[in-house]
């Protein structure tokens, strides 16, 4: 199997003392953030501008992709408490943006749906001029749930779809990408103009440019507003090996198809990650 080698400009510093404040806050609330258990290389930067992207519905999940450190198991119960503790934090930081996510939960009959809904209302009646973003899982694709989501009302509803449709059985066994499609379809069919949808891509998986680019297309004729594409950095020699590094050349040029595409707003860089500089999407857009 073809591993590229890292390059050395590649290599983004984690300082653990920048984590410190907000690890002791996110502790003392029994919260959990995607920045921690993901592994995210942007962790120091946003902890220490006191921004974070709360992971909500415990640290296990129910699936077992490739590429994510998120831990896969048992799930825990759902926490009642949770929605308030999110809105605690948020209120405490003074965030203008904020980005709930969860782990996928296959267990439960919504797949956490009422779960978002609850914390996306704790936190509009916490902090009533918050920008409102949740990355959902798929949840299957059920329009009941979706529309549960949809009706707390956020601003924007993220789902990834991660990578291009030829590697999800290799990278997201347990997903599917007309599935995921649909999520994103189904939630402009429910909302209208009133919410903003978003995905995001990992490149570096072993995909090819033309099916970059039919992902784009896809996406658009689903209706999604925004888009993040960021290298793909495998967590650890047991995770799903990075098959090319992509330099800054490629990832301008996908930058420029996709606003061709018309996507209202696109980040596309080494360190993009879908929640990393969030504000930015919606900001520009109210311009």
């Amino acid at each position: 199997m073809l591993v590229a080698q890292k390059p050395a400009w590649l290599n983004k510093k984690i300082n653990l003392r920048d984590c410190n404040k907000m690890q002791q806050l996110l502790r003392g609330l029994k919260l959990h953030t995607v920045c921690e258990e993901a592994a995210c290389p942007n962790i120091s930067e946003c902890f220490k501008k006191q921004t974070a992207a709360f992971m909500i519905l415990g640290r296990n999940c129910t699936r077992n992709c490739g590429f994510c450190n998120i831990g896969h198991g048992e799930p825990s119960p759902v926490d009642n408490a949770e929605a308030k503790h999110v809105a605690e934090a948020v209120f405490h930081l003074g965030l203008r943006h904020v980005v709930i996510t969860s782990v996928t939960r296959d267990d439960l009959k919504d797949g956490g749906a009422r779960q978002f809904a609850e914390t996306v209302l704790a936190v509009r009646k916490s902090c009533g001029n918050v920008i409102i973003e949740v990355l959902i899982p798929d949840l299957n694709a059920d329009r009941a749930s979706i529309g549960i989501v949809v009706d707390s009302a956020p601003d924007i509803i993220n789902h990834n779809l991660e990578t291009v449709s030829r590697l999800y059985p290799e990278v997201r066994p347990r997903a599917d990408y007309r599935r995921s499609l649909n999520v994103l379809k189904i939630v402009k069919e429910l909302s209208g103009s009133n919410i903003y949808t978003k995905s995001g891509i990992m490149a570096g998986l072993g995909e090819r440019e033309g099916e970059v680019l039919d992902l784009f297309l896809d996406l658009r004729r689903v209706g999604c507003d925004f888009l993040s594409i960021g290298q793909y950095l495998a967590p650890s020699k047991s995770h799903y090996p990075v098959k090319e590094y992509i330099n800054a050349e490629l990832f301008g040029y996908y930058k420029q198809k996709a606003e061709e595409a018309r996507f209202r707003f696109v980040a596309s860089a080494a360190y993009v990650r879908s929640s990393y500089m969030a504000e930015e999407y919606i900001s520009k857009e109210r311009l």
